[in-house]
């Protein structure tokens, strides 16, 4: 049965504020919601999951104003209306904090939360009033626990930083329903924590809160009541005494299914492929970092946001320079200056954020496929267009890549393909290490669990696997040892009968093991 309930139970005799009635949505060939009917109360948690596809996106950008839905009602302070628009979505209190971040890097924090409603000055000349608009953040910043400043440029800020700023924007516009999009994708478990002692306040404070995530454990802690939606239509609805992981998934996907745990090989791993001895980073040029991954295993890498295991996978796949210390790879000292290098060596990066550098969006499935080896598909310098779809096809089918085919734009693929497309250019070019930075981050459970079997795949074919993971069931589910980050350093190394969340908390936070 699910953990003990973080929140009592949701106000069911509250009076709706907003409603949908038998809404419908559909496009060319698709139809993206089917009859969707639900009531939203002033001071609940509504857990809101399905796979991607299910129609979630749509609801958001329904409730965003962003599109009209085709058919149905939407009932906002009892005056009933057809649509929402986007200015109307904010006046009534309605906000979002989306996975995908939508903040400028060249702008400072405070610029970015009150973007378009700065408080003015100097009359006519309409400046911008700065020491006024730094007094309105730093209490938002607070709520979300953030240790960065109103004046703190965005570019500098980690992506889970970032999503702070977004839950500060999200409240700052004095919010009646907060919609979170996978808001932990990229948190680690303390972080994760203080966002969902955030979601706590908020629906004290009387706000509603829909809590969008794959991560079904988080969904379990905190939700009042969920609805699951599969196919654009309720699948099913859970009060709090039924909200269970197993009868998620089960409505979700229609059977059962278990979360993070794949088959382990009953075998030793191999020699070791990739050894950092005293390596530096730029993160923390003066702690080396000296870790060791084998052949034929998955080498889980956790830690805490800013404890540098980015800008370890950074430096051995040569996006970042090494600030000191050596790269040997089978027992060989090897020098790794830039990506190709890497590349030249075996060595692949799947990156924490795909959309920004693991895929061009725009361009097809082929030619992410392709692009990092176009010699292969060359002969005098000219590109064979049948060999590079050959290539893609072949990995599309190898991967399961659900699309029409090679020649679909990559963005319109769900997370979980994008990445499978990610792992297809890698996988063409016979990878001997295998770096994943959270391979899973805003993929639906379905999807994680086949990337979990092609990771192991990979590791029972041979490869050395390296997986950065925030999330805490990811990675003691799948990995074979567990290394532990801590300001930049290996804190401690975790074999299987070692681990615990406890063990690998206490790692993170810089303590020893008992």
């Amino acid at each position: 049965m699910n953990q003990s309930s973080d929140i009592p139970s949701s106000n069911a005799h509250a009076k709706p504020f907003l409603s949908l009635s038998d809404v419908g949505k559909t496009y060319p060939g698709v139809v993206a919601l089917d009859g969707l009917s639900i009531d939203i109360v002033p001071g609940e948690v509504i857990g809101l999951v399905g796979e991607n596809g299910a129609g979630k996106s749509t609801l958001m950008k329904i409730l965003g104003g962003v599109i009209a839905p085709d058919r149905g009602t939407i009932v906002l302070d009892g005056s009933e209306l057809r649509s929402l628009t986007v200015e109307s979505s904010i006046s009534s209190g309605i906000a979002f904090v989306h996975q995908e971040l939508n903040l400028f890097e060249n702008l400072d924090v405070a610029a970015n939360i009150f973007l378009g409603r700065e408080p003015l000055k100097a009359g006519p000349l309409k400046l911008v009033d700065r020491e006024r608009l730094r007094d309105m953040v730093e209490p938002l910043l607070k709520r979300v626990g953030a240790h960065f400043s109103a004046d703190t440029a965005v570019a500098t800020l980690s992506l889970a930083e970032q999503q702070m700023v977004e839950i500060a924007k999200a409240l700052s516009i004095n919010a009646r329903l907060v919609i979170f999009d996978e808001p932990t994708s990229s948190l680690p478990l303390a972080e994760t924590e203080r966002l969902l002692t955030i979601i706590r306040s908020l629906r004290a404070d009387g706000i509603s809160v829909i809590f969008i995530s794959h991560r079904l454990h988080e969904v379990e802690r905190v939700a009042d009541r969920v609805i699951v939606l599969r196919d654009g239509t309720v699948a099913g609805a859970l009060a709090r005494q039924d909200v269970d992981h197993d009868q998620m998934v089960k409505l979700m996907i229609g059977r059962t299914l278990a979360a993070a745990r794949i088959a382990k090989p009953n075998r030793s791993p191999g020699a070791v492929a990739l050894k950092a001895s005293a390596v530096r980073t730029e993160a923390y040029p003066s702690r080396p970092v000296d870790l060791e991954i084998r052949y034929g295993e998955i080498l889980g890498l956790a830690g805490l946001v800013g404890s540098g295991r980015s800008e370890l996978a950074r430096v051995l796949f040569g996006v970042d320079r090494s600030y000191g210390g050596t790269i040997l790879q089978d027992g060989r000292e090897i020098s790794i200056r830039c990506a190709r290098d890497a590349v030249a060596h075996g060595i692949f990066l799947a990156p924490e954020d795909r959309k920004r550098s693991g895929i061009l969006l725009d361009f097809p499935i082929v030619q992410n496929i392709t692009l990092a080896n176009l010699r292969k598909y060359a002969s005098r310098f000219l590109l064979s267009s049948d060999q590079e779809t050959a290539a893609a096809e072949q990995q599309r089918v190898r991967l399961v890549i659900k699309a029409p085919s090679v020649s679909t734009r990559t963005g319109t693929l769900s997370g979980g393909n994008q990445q499978k497309v990610v792992l297809a250019k890698w996988l063409s070019m016979s990878p001997k290490v295998m770096i994943f930075d959270e391979p899973t981050r805003g993929i639906d459970i379905g999807a994680k669990n086949e990337i979990y079997g092609l990771m192991r795949a990979l590791a029972d074919a041979g490869v050395a696997v390296l997986m950065i993971s925030s999330d805490m069931e990811e990675v003691m589910g799948v990995s074979d040892r567990i290394a532990v980050m801590h300001e930049g350093q290996i804190a401690g190394i975790l074999e299987e009968s070692e681990f615990s969340q406890e063990s690998v908390l206490l790692l993170a936070v810089g303590k020893s093991l008992k």
